[in-house]
């Protein structure tokens, strides 16, 4: 089917936008590719020899003779489910290097820090950095500049992103990505809230709460809710950077040995064509990692991760052009916290290529793009399968649950996940998938807290028992690093629970998992900044409304510039936060994904 003009007309915009970064990005490009070309038949005889010196003598002589040289990023640790599997995958493709004429060797390891041990905790407040970090550890690790191509291994919140951003750095090699695949599903998501809820009101204690927390995080794999791990995956395969149904199958598959192995075949036929990461990401793979977005109710996070990584492309995406294409783009998906389903059960439905394949025959995905596979996104309608040990995609993928997938006419809402809000206190976003009406009018009290500490106080004291707006300021990149208060969702939702109107208004984060409660949230410009949301006081009538995209402080303007800008300044010491104030400094704001690598 034909593109949808509305979806033409923004990547034009983007590509129109972008022309001189975009030139100079390639410019950037091809003057690596030149010095990558000729670095090993140049480089210094010890340079060479300690570069290959724990490789085996014949690896060491077919390095220097020309063989083809990939090098490994890999998130792995054994602290975080989602990252264990990992462990065995350098053998893996080491193994599958050697068959195919090739070397393959870890270059080098990134942190990968999980939010849901953070959350609430002071080491949230690195969360957000430890993407740029990883992009600067992803660049340490492939600047020893001997590699014909590159893989990265990683899968949650910030990992990835920063993996691509690193990656792009690095963009005149082909590069791809291998994830690990979920953990098999536990208690319902359904169930784990209620009884987050439940503690949350008082009714059942710790242990009871322990012991659900636990039935859900079971074993080894990514989380099975829908945050912002999993939609990492999601987009990175509608970019083509992943191999199709490589996002969702279990790590203990039969076929992700496979998928893995496959990769790395990949990969160096990238390289045999020389098809670099930073030519085959152009305008219209930015769009449709946007659109995949948008159609599956993803993480609020995104929005931040999808500017700075198209940034290290040389792409200049806006939250405007995500709202533009939110307005067109259908909701396709019903996975938790928009709906019942894990991520296993929406694999098991048609999973991520039976969405591409809806979205494809909607006219709402560029199916002309580079991929892993191909030139054509038409491929990663199909699906994975073994035959005879090999992996095949022979049959596309079909809808099977549309309680959980949709066809383009058959939406489960007509416009996407996420919606631009402005207003006389900035600019937020508000996850919308997830509510039970996306059109309502919320005006209420403000009830201003400094911090997420402070709302759990109020709300343990009885004082919030009422219909509020909660506004957390001072929660901002440059302030703190940008925390989610995925903590707060709980009682939040018990507040709900008794009647109450609630909201939350913040220039922090919330979580990927963004759910029942309207939130407000990366609203800019941030409390440290002196933005009107700083001037919020207790009692004053805060109005979102989700018809026209907008939320107000309903002061008049002549109280409001009266009122003195107030931030009050957190603690930025212990736990690792006195090291980071170099980033907190030289952040950009959430406009600019709140990122350190900054274009001038």
């Amino acid at each position: 089917m034909a593109i949808h003009p509305k979806i033409l007309e923004i990547e034009e915009s983007i590509r129109v936008r972008s022309k001189e970064s975009r030139e100079r990005y390639l410019l950037k490009l091809d003057s690596s590719s030149k010095q990558s070309s000729s670095a090993r038949n140049n480089m210094g005889c010890s340079n060479l020899a300690h570069a290959f010196a724990s490789c085996d003598k014949a690896q060491q002589v077919d390095a220097v003779n020309g063989s083809k040289v990939v090098g490994i990023i890999t998130a792995y640790n054994d602290m975080l489910s989602a990252h264990e599997p990992l462990k065995d995958y350098p053998d893996i493709i080491k193994k599958a290097a050697l068959n195919q004429n090739a070397i393959a060797r870890v270059a080098g390891g990134v942190p990968a820090m999980c939010d849901g041990i953070t959350q609430g905790e002071p080491g949230m407040e690195l969360s957000l950095f430890s993407r740029d970090v990883i992009a600067l550890s992803s660049a340490v690790g492939f600047s020893h500049n001997v590699f014909d191509a590159g893989l990265c291994l990683g899968v949650c919140d910030k990992i990835v992103p920063g993996l691509m951003i690193g990656a792009l750095s690095f963009g005149h090699m082909p590069i791809a990505f291998i994830p690990a695949g979920p953990m098999h599903t536990g208690i319902s998501n359904d169930e784990k809230a209620d009884t987050r809820k439940k503690f949350a009101a008082g009714e059942v204690d710790r242990s009871d709460l322990i012991a659900s927390e636990q039935a859900a995080y079971h074993s080894s794999g990514t989380c099975t809710f829908y945050g912002t791990a999993n939609t990492n995956q999601l987009i990175l395969e509608i970019m083509g950077v992943q191999l199709p149904s490589a996002s969702f199958t279990p790590p203990d598959s039969p076929l992700r040995k496979k998928l893995t192995e496959k990769t790395l075949e990949c990969v160096l036929n990238l390289s045999e064509k020389n098809l670099k990461l930073g030519e085959m990401l152009d305008s219209r793979s930015w769009v449709n990692a946007m659109v995949g977005l948008l159609s599956s109710g993803g993480s609020t996070n995104l929005t931040i991760h999808l500017i700075a990584m198209a940034e290290a492309g040389g792409y200049k995406i806006t939250l405007d052009d995500m709202n533009d294409l939110s307005k067109i783009v259908p909701t396709l998906t019903s996975v938790y916290p928009s709906g019942k389903a894990d991520v296993n059960e929406f694999h098991n439905a048609g999973g991520v290529a039976a969405l591409i394949g809806s979205l494809l025959d909607g006219g709402f995905l560029f199916s002309e793009v580079n991929t892993l596979i191909g030139n054509s996104l038409n491929d990663y309608r199909n699906i994975a399968e073994l035959e005879n040990d090999n992996i095949v995609w022979k049959q596309p993928s079909q809808i099977l649950d549309q309680s959980i997938i949709r066809d383009h006419q058959n939406p489960f809402h007509s416009s996407g996940g996420l919606k631009l809000m402005n207003g006389n206190v900035g600019q937020g976003i508000i996850k919308v998938s997830a509510l039970k009406n996306q059109n309502e009018n919320i005006t209420a009290p403000a009830k201003v807290f400094n911090n997420q500490e402070e709302v759990e106080f109020a709300f343990a004291n009885g004082d919030l028992n009422k219909d509020c707006i909660i506004v957390v300021k001072g929660q901002g990149p440059s302030a703190n690093g940008m925390p989610e208060l995925h903590k707060l969702t709980a009682p939040l939702g018990v507040l709900q629970s008794r009647g109450h109107t609630v909201a939350i208004l913040t220039d922090g984060r919330m979580s990927g998992a963004s759910g029942k409660v309207p939130a407000v949230i990366h609203v800019t410009p941030e409390a440290k900044a002196l933005g009107p949301i700083s001037k919020i006081e207790n009692g004053d009538i805060i109005e979102i409304d989700l018809i026209n995209n907008s939320f107000n402080n309903l002061a008049s303007n002549e109280v409001l510039n009266s009122r003195e800008a107030i931030y009050i300044e957190g603690s930025s010491s212990g736990i690792g936060r006195e090291l980071f104030s170099v980033f907190r400094e030289n952040v950009g704001d959430v406009k600019k994904g709140a990122s350190i690598f900054n274009e001038n």
